[in-house]
């Protein structure tokens, strides 16, 4: 985006559509049913979540900051309820995303290692103990780079104190388990974000996660919709007692359009995974058959350079036997022309 087309667009959010005296320059207005209600209150996970690893890609509604402005301005006169609507929005979407986190959690019981009550709960401490860390250690960072330095230099002495009593949780928990499975990789599901986090994972991992683009975006979504359910909840239940719900909002389904989407997309992302394991080493069917491809490919490669050494062997001795044929000629020749000489000498004597 150029200079010129970022002002624009800070001119469009501060004055709307009509900031330049242009009633209708705009044919699509905010109260328009294909305009994002989320993106009015800015919210809609499309936008927070792009450039993620769970970017949802463009949303099927209009964005744009004019019309939010136009928005802002007009919601100072009338109530419209689009608080409500992107409260709905948002409880569908973290529906979806609840949803995936408990089929993480059912995967990592199915394949993980199942651990006692006594392991579990240490287990966990080393996990709290981590993402306590993690946390910290993230807004340590942000701070320094805002220039609080005090209160960065503050959280860093408590990060000490608790990279301390994970090391002593580490301790206990290897001193319960076998020492051939401590190396094994205990994985947890963040609560926030459906992510994988490891028992062994380091400080700065933890840091770039729970400081990433991806994890402050399910963060936001989430205190977004708390704060919506507290503010727009008991209008809801207004809003229905009135029967007035009809008449801000007739395709209430699209409003939706999207929330299923992460479900799809984390789909494919196991699906991904799953080939992945199964290149390096999954099922027990699958390691066979990767074996079994492998071995045909050898044995292909094998049978291809051994045509390749026998049509060179018979190419040689074609060679060589072409060569012996052309010696042969050439000897046949070189007697018959000593025999005409010898004959011609012998008369010439008579």
């Amino acid at each position: 985006m150029t200079a010129h087309d970022q002002m624009r667009a800070m001119l469009d959010q501060l004055m709307g559509t009509s900031r330049n005296g242009e009633t209708n320059r705009y044919s699509t207005k905010f109260y328009d049913n294909k305009v994002c209600k989320s993106f009015l209150l800015g919210c809609c996970p499309h936008e927070i979540l792009q450039s993620t690893r769970m970017d949802l890609g463009e949303c099927p509604k209009v964005h744009d900051l004019a019309l939010r402005a136009d928005y802002e301005n007009a919601a100072k006169s009338k109530d419209y309820y689009y608080d409500v609507d992107a409260m709905e929005h948002l409880q569908a979407f973290i529906a979806d995303c609840d949803r995936r986190t408990d089929a993480a959690k059912k995967r990592l019981a199915e394949t993980q290692e199942e651990l006692t009550t006594e392991v579990a709960a240490k287990a966990n401490a080393v996990h709290e103990l981590a993402e306590e860390i993690g946390k910290k250690l993230a807004k340590a960072e942000a701070l320094g780079e805002a220039g609080q330095v005090e209160e960065s230099m503050k959280l860093m002495s408590e990060i000490d104190e608790l990279r301390a009593k994970k090391a002593k949780a580490e301790q206990e928990y290897r001193s319960a388990i076998p020492a051939s499975s401590y190396q094994q990789q205990k994985l947890r599901v963040c609560e926030v974000c459906s992510a994988y986090l490891g028992i062994h994972d380091n400080d700065v991992r933890l840091a770039d996660h729970f400081g990433g683009k991806l994890h402050l975006g399910f963060l936001a979504i989430r205190e977004k919709l708390i704060e919506l359910e507290k503010t727009a909840g008991p209008r809801q239940k207004e809003l229905r007692k009135n029967g007035r719900r009809d008449d801000y909002d007739d395709g209430r389904r699209s409003r939706f359009v999207g929330g299923r989407e992460l479900d799809r997309r984390s789909r494919a992302l196991v699906k991904e995974r799953e080939r992945r394991d199964g290149r390096a080493g999954g099922s027990d069917r699958d390691r066979r058959r990767s074996s079994e491809r492998s071995e045909r490919r050898r044995s292909k490669s094998r049978e291809r350079r051994s045509r390749s050494r026998h049509s060179e062997r018979r190419e040689g001795r074609d060679r060589r036997s072409r060569s012996r044929d052309r010696h042969s000629d050439r000897s046949d020749r070189d007697r018959d022309s000593r025999r005409r000489r010898s004959y011609s000498r012998e008369r010439s004597r008579r």
